[in-house]
């Protein structure tokens, strides 16, 4: 299975131009969609490509997972929304914790403190997405999945307001984000204002 990936994930890579990164394929058209590298899913394909090279020593997908790296690098100072755990720790993340290189770290340290950014003491959260207005702030059930990278970074540096954050944000989703049978909202809209909570609902 694992041969086969790494055959699939070659002819992936000799298809997907040098500057963005796979997303998926449109099989109605029959073509490959791409995505900038601001995309959520970027790190995804790095991503994969070193758990393919640690599991097989094949070297060809640690250097496609290195020149993918070299055009993601520059979102460790994405602001944009709270996805940095998926473009950054799972790529940067993998290709430290395989290779051990410092610069490598120095990523991950750097977009936990940029997605610390976004979050919003008032109400104790992490906003995921901006609103229609500057008071709007949604946060959504898929946040949770990138506080690893809040958590990594304090235990990995003397920073601990990045677990301090990720605390905070998960006692919060746990208050406001869950029914009582414990199924979740997808989106819970809070004002910055008054930390006041607007509405829950569904986007996606």
């Amino acid at each position: 299975n694992l041969q086969f990936a790494i055959s699939q994930y070659k002819l992936l890579a000799s298809e997907v131009p040098a500057t963005v990164m796979p997303r998926t394929f449109n099989a109605t058209k029959g073509e490959l969609v791409t995505s900038a590298t601001d995309w959520w899913t970027s790190g995804f394909f790095p991503g994969t490509l070193w758990y393919l090279f640690e599991s097989t020593g094949d070297t060809t997908m640690k250097a496609e997972a290195e020149r993918r790296l070299a055009i993601l690098e520059k979102e460790k100072f994405y602001t944009g929304n709270h996805d940095l755990g998926f473009m950054i720790y799972n790529s940067f993340g993998n290709a430290y914790r395989i290779t051990g290189k410092p610069e490598y770290k120095e990523v991950v340290l750097t977009a936990a403190a940029t997605l610390s950014k976004r979050y919003r003491p008032n109400i104790q959260s992490i906003q995921s997405w901006n609103g229609a207005t500057p008071n709007d702030c949604l946060v959504i059930i898929d946040n949770m999945m990138n506080l690893e990278l809040l958590c990594w970074s304090s235990q990995n540096s003397n920073d601990k307001s990045f677990n301090d954050i990720a605390l905070a944000h998960s006692y919060t989703t746990i208050k406001n984000q869950y029914r009582p049978d414990f199924s979740s909202w997808h989106v819970v809209e809070y004002d910055l204002k008054t930390a006041n909570i607007k509405k829950k609902r569904t986007a996606q």
